[in-house]
């Protein structure tokens, strides 16, 4: 794709992490809403789950409450024409991307959201800004059906941090409390969770790339995760024909160091 793509991960984390807790914000959000504090204090009481890392979070976000869609697509959209005012030479392609997608249609209504507001702010600054609305492939049922979802996204971003999560039902927080002897029993290897399980987490990945493409040829393919800073998961991702990797800063330069040493041992196979 020509220009500079810039991806961004809508809301993610559940609800309840952003809603205040100490009495001073409650009353602070009150005023502003010109609500009693009590009603702030109920809607809060509303959010708490009892697994919110499986609950109200993601897409599921956009859907029960459609104005943080479009709070972000708003503020994406808005962002990206200011840097293309100041750099004239440069062309800015926005990469929205949809988190937790289970289903087809979560993402279409998503995406008719985001559409809306994107086209509404572009028309109103008078400019032309290409951008592109995508999702996170990190539950097992977007894998297995991403031939539908495909059709919906202009990318597919594997979110392998949850995708091993759930992929192996073992909570990402709590699995070091036994995975120890996992190890000692000669269970595991390693850490599924620093090192990407190509036999089963891969599987999905190379199931959702080969649904996906025939649906969209258009389609690109990344990874967002701890394992996108992997030495043999980068090479992995290499091999199974995604695009680019993301991880965190720090491991950034092993990351290209590993992507280059798999395009160089492929290039000589």
């Amino acid at each position: 794709m020509e220009g500079n793509p810039v991806t961004i991960r809508f809301l993610d984390p559940p609800l309840h992490e952003f809603v205040p807790t100490e009495e001073e914000d409650i009353r602070k959000l009150a005023d502003a809403q010109h609500k009693s504090m009590e009603h702030i204090r109920t809607q809060i009481n509303a959010l708490k789950e009892f697994n919110p890392m499986m609950g109200h979070r993601g897409c599921r976000l956009d859907v029960t409450f459609p104005e943080i869609a479009k709070m972000q697509t708003m503020a994406v959209i808005r962002a990206a024409i200011n840097v293309q005012k100041r750099h004239p030479d440069w062309k800015v392609v926005p990469e929205i991307m949809i988190p937790l997608v289970g289903d087809a249609k979560e993402l279409k209504f998503v995406k008719k959201t985001v559409v809306e507001v994107a086209e509404k702010e572009i028309k109103a600054a008078g400019v032309e800004l290409k951008y592109e609305v995508g999702t996170m492939i990190e539950i097992p049922r977007a894998a297995l059906t991403a031939n539908g979802i495909a059709k919906e996204a202009d990318f597919f971003c594997f979110g392998t941090n949850d995708l091993t999560q759930m992929c192996y039902g073992f909570s990402r927080d709590d699995a070091s409390k036994f995975l120890t002897s996992y190890y000692d029993a000669k269970i595991f290897e390693n850490d599924p969770f620093a090192k990407l399980d190509q036999n089963g987490v891969g599987k999905l990945m190379e199931m959702a790339i080969e649904l996906g493409r025939p649906a969209n040829p258009d389609l690109h393919f990344g990874i967002c995760g701890e394992h996108g800073g992997d030495p043999s998961s980068v090479e992995y991702c290499h091999k199974i024909g995604l695009d680019y990797v993301s991880c965190s800063p720090f491991r950034v330069p092993i990351a290209r160091l590993a992507a280059a040493q798999a395009a160089i041992a492929d290039k000589k196979a």
